[in-house]
């Protein structure tokens, strides 16, 4: 088995619709649908409840302050915010397909065995469910990791007790790939139970002067997740003889790790 794990923002944009007869997505285990982080599932309803309260009393400016958009975007944000729990469901990666990386990932071409290891070693943090598996089942929704829910508080804040003993227990011993953005990553109290910890950078190189690749950088790590899948990639030297699709090589001189720490970062330059 794999000793691998891929942590993952989740997309912005969601994919609508689902399965209308797909049973209640706070079922562990039945026999048609999957939850994995079950555990977390008293505090997803707590969530959503107040989520929900707050909508029904909160004036426009209020909740364009919450959900950050505005206009028709707000009235689709507040519909199906409203729907959570009567919702169709499906799966967290179709749910987040239309995002540039989950694109990238090209789950439908991998292999087989590729798309099993992205099932099984892929952990998606969300902000209305915490932390997800990309086969659990969710609805369409709206609500950002850094947003700040009335008697909520912070969801990063209100998430990161309940889910870092969970994350820190399933990564414990493994090769993990952080591909987390830095608002996702401050929702887990890292406890560093793990066997190494890398992120991943790229940079052009003009010149001989680097710069740092922030435009399109969410498909450069999708393209990165779906090389880690298909090659069962649980260390770094597979890198060494790797180009990325988009002609990025890896910098083992630039690259770092702190063995007191156990975290390091990855050097990709094109």
């Amino acid at each position: 088995m794999p000793n691998f794990a891929i942590l993952l923002s989740p997309a912005e944009g969601k994919q609508p619709g689902g399965n209308p007869f797909a049973p209640d997505m706070f079922d562990y285990r039945s026999s048609n649908t999957f939850n994995y982080f079950n555990e977390l599932n008293s505090e997803r309803r707590a969530l959503i409840d107040a989520l929900q309260s707050y909508i029904a009393d909160a004036d426009e400016d209020a909740l364009e302050d919450l959900l950050g958009v505005k206009g028709f975007n707000l009235e689709e944000a507040v519909r199906v915010n409203e729907e959570i729990y009567t919702a169709p469901l499906m799966s967290a990666l179709d749910r987040y397909s239309p995002g540039t990386m989950y694109q990238a990932m090209d789950f439908a071409g991998l292999p087989t065995g590729a798309q099993r290891r992205l099932l099984e070693n892929g952990i998606i943090f969300s902000g209305l469910f915490g932390v997800l598996r990309p086969d659990d089942l969710i609805p369409n929704y709206k609500l950002k990791m850094d947003a700040k829910l009335p008697e909520v508080g912070r969801i990063s804040s209100y998430w990161k007790p309940l889910i870092s003993p969970l994350l820190n227990k399933v990564l414990s011993g493994r090769f993990v790939w952080n591909l987390l953005a830095q608002v996702h990553q401050s929702a887990w109290d890292d406890e560093r139970t793990y066997e190494r910890m890398v992120e991943v950078k790229f940079y052009d190189e003009k010149d001989g002067e680097r710069k740092a690749v922030t435009h399109n950088v969410k498909t450069l790590r999708g393209q990165l997740v779906n090389f880690i899948v298909q090659e069962s990639v649980e260390s770094l030297e597979p890198l060494h003889e790797w180009t990325h699709p988009e002609g990025y090589t890896y910098d083992e001189e630039s690259s770092s790790f702190d063995d007191e720490t156990k975290t390091g970062t990855v050097v990709m330059v094109r």
